[in-house]
């Protein structure tokens, strides 16, 4: 049990940052600005769902995608990692990952790419490769309900946190997510040169 215990927390925690629903929170009420509450959850779900339906899709597929294009689960650490510190950086600087498209909010841009873009997609792909797929569907699953939770109670944690509060969520976000990137791309280039 404590065999899986360390790396599903581990997952989640990784996931839960990377999809970064408290940050984003702020973004998420502004695009739904003016909509009564139950369309606002209606929203809402939508976006969770088409952010976990993207997610298991390359939980299940994933692997096999990097093998019909003969990539290696090191070589994609280090191109997710360098990918992921992109998206840190750009976090830090702007706030929030710049999105160009406004179709339909649920599904785009609140569902993908806000709560699951590359970033997420590349994570859950290099966490299977380190936990199997047990634990990361767990962890996929406990992340998506603590964004509905964070989604559903949405208003109320907003006004706790307050502008401030939201935008250090995010800044700390950001540094974290630049860690997990460094480590991605630090395990790829050891296993590449040195553990071959």
């Amino acid at each position: 049990m404590e065999a899986f215990i360390g790396p599903f927390l581990k997952s989640l925690v990784a996931l839960f940052i990377i999809t970064d629903s408290p940050g984003n929170l702020p973004f998420f009420l502004g695009l739904t600005e003016g909509e009564t509450l139950k369309e606002r959850r209606k929203i809402f779900t939508t976006a969770i769902l088409t952010g976990l339906s993207l997610l298991l899709i390359f939980l299940f597929a994933g692997m096999a995608i990097l093998d019909l294009f003969g990539v290696t689960l090191n070589d994609f650490k280090i191109a997710g990692g360098i990918l992921l510190l992109l998206i840190a950086i750009e976090i830090m600087l702007r706030g929030r990952i710049n999105i160009e498209h406004k179709e339909d909010m649920g599904v785009v841009p609140l569902g993908c790419p806000l709560l699951v873009g590359p970033g997420a997609i590349t994570t859950a792909i290099v966490l299977l490769g380190q936990y199997g797929f047990a634990v990361v569907l767990s962890a996929i699953t406990a992340c998506f309900l603590l964004i509905w939770l964070v989604l559903y109670f949405g208003e109320s944690i907003h006004n706790v946190l307050g502008k401030n509060g939201s935008l250090i969520l995010t800044k700390i976000a950001s540094i974290l997510i630049a860690a997990i990137a460094v480590q991605f791309v630090r395990q790829g280039i050891m296993a590449v040169f040195f553990l071959k």
